[in-house]
């Protein structure tokens, strides 16, 4: 059996939005905290935004696990946050649920409060733990990525 999450990983590496769109199941579902929750086409789209746009984007990762029915893994990404010109490092657990060989349920989990101080600085410092930065979080992603164009 292939091992859909590593090669999901080695396309995200790689910056093969193309490749990790393709071990998404047609009915997806995908959530972390800073987009929220989404679905089909909106989440398969998020990767090509972050990749296209995230140009000096590393990411490593490590410890994955995939059986046909489920996965684990565990990235890091560092980047440059494009709304403030801030250097982020993100460190992320996945948890995935696979139906035919496809990845049908993604789970990104990571510590929104320490992302939002590195990508915002004091505001996000202050801020990011709260119910309303989060809304207005999940309100600005879900903007920009209905905004980009594909």
């Amino acid at each position: 059996m292939e091992n859909t999450v590593e090669k999901f990983y080695a396309a995200f590496a790689n910056k093969d939005w193309q490749t990790m769109q393709a071990c998404y199941h047609p009915d997806v579902v995908f959530e972390d905290p800073a987009f929220g929750q989404l679905k089909g086409d909106d989440a398969r789209k998020m990767w090509k935004m972050l990749i296209s746009q995230g140009k000096d984007m590393k990411m490593e990762y490590k410890d994955v696990e995939c059986n046909e029915n489920s996965g684990k893994a565990h990235w890091e990404a560092h980047y440059t946050f494009s709304k403030s010109g801030r250097k982020v490092h993100n460190i992320v657990d996945a948890e995935f649920e696979l139906k035919d060989g496809l990845i049908i349920k993604h789970t990104d989990k990571f510590n929104l409060h320490k992302w939002a101080g590195q990508a915002l600085g004091l505001s996000g410092k202050l801020l990011g733990g709260t119910k309303f930065f989060k809304k207005k979080l999940h309100a600005q992603t879900g903007a920009t990525l209905k905004n980009f164009k594909n």
